[in-house]
């Protein structure tokens, strides 16, 4: 069965591949480029939903692995789904839980069923499959939901590079069926994940395999996973081109303005990464002239906003002594206000690239944008 397009371009940047668009889903319409908030337990650590409102976030990430295991895919779906039990009015996305089973579990075994695991919390032994992966995120009444796919370490080699492939290939036809055969009249849409580790003949031969199965959308996996920025950017661009451009795009695991402006001059629509949030809480402030650590004694008698050309509330009503005096004092306020800050900075980051992506000057936004960014802590 082929799956109704969710995706529109308005806007193109002929002179590279990144273009503006929007994602139609069950809880509205997402512009992209766009950044997704992660929300691991089904909330952005240190931010209320009202401040992910007042930003203007349109859709937000929860960890599946997480709520499998607490509370539990039947409770959340006793609760009406994600959006019942947190109250958001956006759009949810969900990851299969693939990656925190295979990083976070201390024991775990890959099947050709699935994956066999102990859980991190309480030792109880799981088997997560492609199938169940479906049921989990329909429970949740995810918006956008992933299949489950073999997450490889940088620097594998080849022949478990091709293993992790096939198993990704075929969980990918389990994940489809599955979402066909119980969708029902729910509307969420599922996603299929490119892997093939650093082998550019398996990336290709992984794309091939899930752009013949016509998801709604295609995220590019296994990268950010250690690897240089070069072989990121390299294997990024190779593998974008290999997927439909009527298709959304969704690199998983970035969220720095650097590799953000690197994925959409590839025509990614789609990123998220916990970054800006738990670097947040560990002092980390976005600027546009780079990242500052508000721990450092040189920011004690500064009064001048956390970054003079940000919009944002915090950056209107406090300074940089303050901040560093709540951080200094383990001020919970700390976390909230710099969390905020930094995911409000990024949202409207993304909201320049895309006007800039209207008037066709987006490798002169990134130019400029990079030429003052320092990518080091100041």
């Amino acid at each position: 069965m082929s799956s109704p397009e969710i995706f529109q371009q308005t806007a193109y940047d002929p002179a590279c591949g990144a273009r503006t668009g929007f994602v139609d889903l069950p809880h509205g319409r997402v512009r992209t480029p766009v950044f997704m908030p992660v929300g691991t337990n089904a909330a952005v650590k240190a931010v209320s939903k009202d401040s992910l409102e007042e930003i203007g976030f349109e859709i937000i990430l929860a960890n599946t692995y997480h709520l499998f295991l607490r509370p539990g895919h039947e409770l959340i779906g006793d609760a009406g789904g994600l959006h019942g039990f947190t109250g958001w009015k956006g759009n949810f996305l969900t990851d299969s839980g693939g990656f925190q089973v295979f990083s976070l579990a201390p024991f775990r075994k890959i099947l050709e069923e699935g994956v066999k695991f102990q859980s991190h919390i309480d030792g109880s032994k799981h088997l997560l499959t492609p199938e169940l992966a479906v049921d989990v995120q329909t429970a949740f009444r995810s918006d956008v939901f992933m299949q489950l796919d073999v997450c490889t370490a940088y620097g594998c080699d080849e022949k478990e590079a091709l293993k992790a492939l096939r198993l990704t290939s075929a969980w990918a036809q389990r994940s489809k069926r599955r979402w066909l055969d119980t969708r029902g009249e729910f509307e969420g849409k599922l996603f299929g994940i490119v892997q093939g580790n650093f082998y550019k003949d398996l990336r290709r031969r992984s794309a091939d395999d899930l752009v013949a199965l016509d998801f709604p959308g295609l995220a590019i996996g296994g990268l950010s996973v250690g690897e240089s920025f070069p072989v990121f950017e390299e294997f990024l661009a190779f593998t974008a081109e290999l997927l439909p451009r009527e298709k959304p795009r969704y690199v998983m695991g970035i969220g720095t303005p650097d590799y953000i402006l690197a994925a959409v001059e590839h025509g990614v629509d789609m990123f998220d990464c916990v970054y800006p949030t738990r670097t947040a809480r560990n002092g980390l402030l976005f600027t546009s002239y780079g990242p500052i650590s508000i721990k450092q004694a040189q920011y004690t008698r500064d009064f001048t906003a956390p970054d003079p050309e940000c919009s944002c509330r915090v950056c209107k009503e406090y300074s940089r002594a303050y901040l560093r005096h709540l951080y200094k004092n383990d001020e919970i306020l700390f976390s909230m206000l710099a969390s905020c800050h930094n995911l409000a900075f990024l949202h409207e980051f993304v909201h320049k690239i895309r006007y800039s992506i209207e008037e066709r000057r987006f490798l002169d936004f990134k130019r400029e944008f990079l030429s003052r960014y320092r990518t080091k802590l100041a």
